[in-house]
């Protein structure tokens, strides 16, 4: 009896802190978070389309037809993340995009290092063909999973503080 109530107080405490007031501070600094890492990718390739078309290319996935839509059109999707998630404006929504978006990242850089392409990611600039020694596969995607787990609980969890959805929602 005494191990079923440990148990059930430990369930309880455990509930509290995903659906309580600290869950929702926990959502504000993973939205805020992710927001900073969405910025600073946008913000260091928009400035050089040519330089982000090129980080595209690298990757030899795409159609060469594709290669500058996605260069170009990148850094201004990863800006609006930026700044919907700043604001916790359809944090469900952003979450999910931002998950796809990663999950696409991963599968790229495990793409290029399965067929033996040296390149820099390109995710926060530059990018592009580098030597072998320079290349940084499995920190890259440990990063990106890291976000993509931040990404999930926002999915799961999209109540924050201080977001424009709580405010509409009330």
């Amino acid at each position: 009896m005494a191990s079923q109530q440990a148990e059930h107080d430990r369930v309880g405490g455990f509930r509290r802190v995903v659906d309580g007031p600290a869950a929702e501070w926990f959502g504000l600094a993973v939205r805020l978070g992710l927001a900073v890492v969405w910025g600073w990718a946008g913000l260091a390739k928009v400035s050089d389309p040519a330089e982000a078309a090129q980080a595209v290319r690298a990757y030899e996935i795409l159609p060469e037809s594709l290669v500058k839509p996605v260069g170009w059109g990148l850094p201004f999707l990863e800006l609006a993340l930026a700044v919907l998630l700043v604001i916790g404006l359809g944090t469900r929504v952003v979450a999910v995009i931002s998950a796809t978006l990663l999950l696409v990242f991963i599968a790229g850089i495990s793409s290029a290092w399965a067929r033996g392409i040296s390149i820099d990611c390109g995710c926060f600039g530059g990018g592009g063909t580098v030597d072998e020694s320079q290349t940084k596969y499995l920190q890259e995607i440990l990063r990106d999973t890291g976000f993509l787990l931040l990404s999930a609980w926002l999915i799961f969890r999209p109540r924050t503080k201080l977001s424009a959805d709580a405010w509409l929602a009330a």
